[in-house]
């Protein structure tokens, strides 16, 4: 059994597979991961693998150095099975690439275009042949909304839930729809641009964000939160047989 840890910009995420089959799946700390002794006890892990976006902190780097089956560590140099064409591979996200893997190992054959709603909102693009262009990064919904309060002196931090109307009525629905609205144009211009380019293609949509899309955008668009996770899970078994 594999054990997959994919540390955000937030949280960790952290699941157990068997081959293609997600046994169980968890939420913690991004600084620490106590809670992967209750998986280790539980299943009888083999191998593992970790991604993370930020620096790993002392005590994950501890406790991993205490587990006794195979870790491998995700970075740049580590094979994947898609064709890299990405300028600074050194620079890329793991989460991103991890992806865009995942996405062409569930499609194959496929245009796709990946986004993930996070922290960060990224868009990627893997076409037929499984070769991986890039793709571009922009801020997700919280980071907007914690941008405005940041940036500008009398505009509050609110959060997602609440009124939503097409043009807000106080400040608080200004915001939300604002951003909310802004993001959802966004990736439907992404998506849009795309399709003049690659008539066929497929949209995954992954992260912890959910949108509402119309109907002729709907019937592209896979929605899967643990795209990052099975990107993951094919990456290991593709390196440690």
């Amino acid at each position: 059994m594999n054990l997959i840890i994919d540390i955000g910009n937030t949280v960790a995420k952290i699941a157990v597979y068997d081959k293609d089959t997600q046994l169980e799946y968890l939420r913690g700390s991004n600084h620490s991961l106590d809670f992967m002794k209750i998986l280790c006890n539980k299943y009888k892990i083999e191998k593992c693998i970790i991604a993370s976006v930020i620096t790993l902190s002392n005590t994950i780097r501890r406790q991993l150095a205490n587990i006794e089956f195979q870790v491998l560590e995700l970075n740049y140099k580590t094979p994947v099975p898609i064709d890299n064409k990405y300028k600074s591979p050194e620079t890329l996200g793991m989460d991103r690439l991890a992806a865009v893997v995942g996405a062409n190992y569930i499609k194959p054959g496929h245009n796709i275009l990946v986004i993930d709603a996070g922290t960060a909102l990224t868009y990627e693009f893997i076409d037929a042949n499984g070769v991986y262009w890039g793709g571009n990064i922009s801020p997700g919904i919280y980071t907007r909304f914690r941008a405005l309060n940041a940036c500008c002196d009398k505009l509050p931090l609110i959060d997602k839930g609440g009124d939503m109307p097409d043009m807000g009525f106080n400040t608080e629905t200004a915001i939300r729809a604002g951003v909310i609205k802004g993001v959802e144009f966004e990736i439907q211009g992404y998506i849009s641009m795309m399709q003049k380019k690659y008539p066929d293609l497929l949209v995954f949509l992954t992260g912890g964000d959910n949108f509402s899309f119309d109907t002729n955008l709907k019937s592209i668009i896979f929605a899967d939160r643990f795209l990052v996770l099975k990107g993951l899970n094919r990456i290991l078994n593709y390196n440690v047989k």
